[in-house]
């Protein structure tokens, strides 16, 4: 195989974010990461402290969304959540930027926010993703200023999506892409050396990881953990090679 499996599931941040998902299931996501031995399980703001109470002792850390999924609370919000989240047990932060502000250009309010929150985890010892919600993103130019503030404002990383962007198509349907090969391509581009690339959304299986890291992005947002691992421990078991 081309990578190791500690290669491919320390990328792995398991999303436990659906609005319906009850403590058991929350409690059952987590005992998983720690069986595969994955990067973070990604949770909302309120289960952070149960979260750091069931992986205390292990390799699997706490991450938490900020401002989800819509990126719309004030800036001092988003630094209180942060700062809450990081005092509970968080070691990640995945932050949604106001989408309404990259779509007016206002590159100056968007770097401040970026700023303050990054600087109020790292304060913490935690680190930043800032989500973009590219579906919501008219073009590459836009995406290229956030990779490039992003890089100034002090995040760690930049991240194409929540999983919750829905579009409403010319049908009536609402859908969402989440992260393509073209914006993995574009954000690891412009993005400095020092900030990393996450995908999330739309990768569900063990060639698409691979393909994620072939673009070289470092984290990858999924819920469908258990399946892409298990079908990297069946290539192994029979042999086989990545394509």
């Amino acid at each position: 195989m081309k990578y190791t499996y500690a290669e491919l599931a320390k990328m792995i941040d398991h999303a436990l974010l659906h609005p319906t998902m009850t403590e058991a299931e929350a409690i059952a996501g987590c005992q998983m990461a720690v069986a595969y031995d994955i990067a973070t399980v990604c949770v909302k703001p309120y289960w952070v402290p149960r979260a750091a109470e069931v992986l205390a002792g292990t390799d699997v850390i706490v991450s938490c969304v900020v401002g989800f999924p819509a990126g719309n609370s004030a800036t001092e919000v988003k630094r209180y959540e942060t700062q809450i989240a990081c005092q509970q047990g968080a070691r990640e932060i995945d932050m949604v930027i106001n989408v309404a502000k990259a779509l007016e250009a206002d590159w100056t309010y968007l770097e401040n926010e970026i700023h303050i929150i990054a600087d109020e985890a790292h304060q913490h010892g935690a680190r930043l993703k800032v989500i973009f919600e590219n579906d919501y993103l008219p073009s590459d130019a836009t995406k290229i200023a956030l990779c490039e503030i992003c890089g100034r404002a002090g995040a760690d990383w930049v991240k194409t999506s929540t999983g919750f962007g829905f579009v409403k198509q010319a049908d009536g349907q609402l859908l969402t892409r989440g992260a393509t090969e073209h914006d993995l391509r574009l954000m690891r581009q412009y993005s400095p050396a020092h900030v990393q690339v996450k995908a999330s959304r739309g990768i569900r299986d063990l060639d698409g990881l691979i393909r994620v890291r072939d673009l070289g992005s470092t984290r990858l947002g999924t819920s469908a953990t258990q399946a892409i691992l298990d079908e990297y421990q069946k290539r192994i078991s029979s042999g086989e090679n990545n394509p």
